[in-house]
């Protein structure tokens, strides 16, 4: 066997071992608003959740450096207070999420931001609830989007499709020795979670689930319009990051209203519980 096809070779059993290794999944039930769609998976989710709790470490690292996390008990108080009605919800979509190593920590910035890490790392910007003056619903309705996209495993769908269209390089660099054929999945959560936009339909997806999560916790969902339309208000030409790739503002308000019409009855059943 000469060079070329013995390189070709070892280039292809590994590539067909990672394909027939790629899992058709349902991350969750579709709750009362209905998401349903299988996810391919090539990546494991015990190795994002690992990557995430690296990746989450640098960047409560680098806050702190900074004099930026939990700088306000008060401020931070209220964010986990919500969190702590949001996070037993989410056992009516997975029931393994509740008992995630859940982290919640608010970073002082003048960024509209949030987001939520593979395995439930939390991170809420200031610039939320001070720019914005969120209510406590409004607050809910963000969290509820960002812990939504933890629970469908976008994160780990994104990486998986990263590593597929990768994949021919990647092996045939490793056949070849080549350096730099290894995953570095910390770099990729970092690189999800600040640099490249969820996709419209994990951003839709995020939306009902969300509003279903907070309905859940005894907070109103149709403050997912309020709060939109407050960051449209704000932005003006440009959305905040998180919300970069999410579909035209018209489209997200009408979705938006039908997925909370849906989880009204939640909302009210869980208010006279309170």
């Amino acid at each position: 066997m000469n060079m070329l096809r013995k390189t070709i070779f070892l280039a292809v059993v590994p590539l067909s071992a990672l394909l027939g290794a790629c899992q058709s999944v349902d991350t969750t039930q579709p709750g009362v608003v209905g998401v349903e769609r299988k996810q391919n998976m090539l990546v494991s989710s015990n190795t994002m959740n690992r990557s995430a709790e690296n990746a989450y470490r640098k960047v409560l690292a680098e806050a702190q450096q900074k004099g930026q996390l939990n700088r306000d008990a008060a401020q931070l108080a209220r964010i986990r207070g919500i969190a702590s009605r949001l996070i037993p919800q989410s056992g009516a979509f997975r029931p393994d999420a509740p008992g995630w190593k859940w982290e919640v920590n608010v970073i002082a910035s003048k960024e509209i931001n949030a987001w939520c890490m593979p395995g439930g790392k939390i991170a809420f910007y200031t610039g939320l609830t001070e720019r914005l003056q969120a209510t406590d619903d409004e607050i809910a309705a963000v969290m509820g989007h960002e812990i939504s996209h933890a629970l469908r495993e976008h994160g780990r769908e994104r990486a998986s499709q990263a590593m597929a269209q990768g994949i021919g390089i990647t092996v045939v660099g490793a056949a070849l020795g080549m350096k730099g054929g290894a995953q570095d999945l910390t770099q990729t959560i970092l690189d999800l979670t600040f640099n490249l936009p969820n996709s419209r339909t994990d951003e839709v997806e995020a939306d009902r689930i969300g509003v279903e999560l907070a309905a859940r916790g005894g907070f109103d969902p149709r403050a997912a319009v309020t709060l939109w339309e407050k960051m449209q208000k704000e932005s003006r030409t440009q959305p905040p990051q998180f919300l970069s790739s999410h579909p035209s503002h018209a489209n997200r308000i009408n979705d938006l209203r039908e997925a909370a019409a849906k989880v009204l009855p939640l909302y009210e059943a869980a208010r006279a519980k309170r």
